[in-house]
């Protein structure tokens, strides 16, 4: 005979069933918004970038030709992308400590916050940032690192966190779901 055909679902919302310090009502978001803020604060970098630059900087960032011309324009090649790189790095780590989240996780209602609902503290968007850039790496960045910890944000086994956020122990959560004071810090 089969096993007890009724299964008893423990309550409270999916973040507090995956993990366990979860305040209660908090939701995760999901994974597609995390991917389409994260592309629309790479565009709107380039954007600004190509504004500054004249659309200099983004037309040799894949301009692989500029190595075989000579040093003066490799060292242009590695300057174009030691620029991005840090402007990648300053306007996650920025407006992390400013927003506690970028400007697209705003726009789609998605705050990035400890296990417990809290706030992330200003020393912890620096590393966050840093870790963040695997996705630039060419090729690689976006078709290994990326797709990997997309699957892993809707992914039960992986508590819906990506890499960097079980590296640094935070979950992305809906922002009006998170507790009435951590509600109130996130601008």
């Amino acid at each position: 005979m089969a096993e007890d055909p009724v299964t008893i679902v423990k309550g409270g919302t999916l973040a507090q069933n995956i993990i366990g310090s979860a305040p209660e009502g908090m939701l995760i978001a999901p994974s597609w918004k995390r991917v389409l803020a994260f592309m629309l604060d790479v565009m709107l970098i380039s954007i600004v970038l190509s504004f500054f630059t004249g659309g200099q900087l983004m037309a040799n960032l894949f301009n692989i030709e500029m190595m075989t011309e000579g040093g003066r324009y490799s060292a242009a090649f590695v300057m174009n992308w030691f620029v991005f790189a840090a402007a990648f790095y300053l306007y996650f780590k920025y407006t992390g400590q400013t927003m506690g989240r970028s400007l697209a996780q705003r726009g789609f209602r998605i705050a990035i916050v400890h296990d417990n609902g809290t706030m992330l503290e200003h020393h912890h968007w620096g590393p966050r940032a840093v870790a963040k850039m695997v996705y630039l790496v060419p090729v690689l960045g976006p078709l290994w690192f990326g797709l990997r910890d997309t699957f892993s944000a809707g992914s039960t086994d992986a508590e819906y966190r990506t890499a960097v956020d079980r590296k640094h122990h935070t979950v992305a959560a809906v922002d009006w779901s998170l507790p009435s004071e951590t509600r109130l810090r996130l601008r």
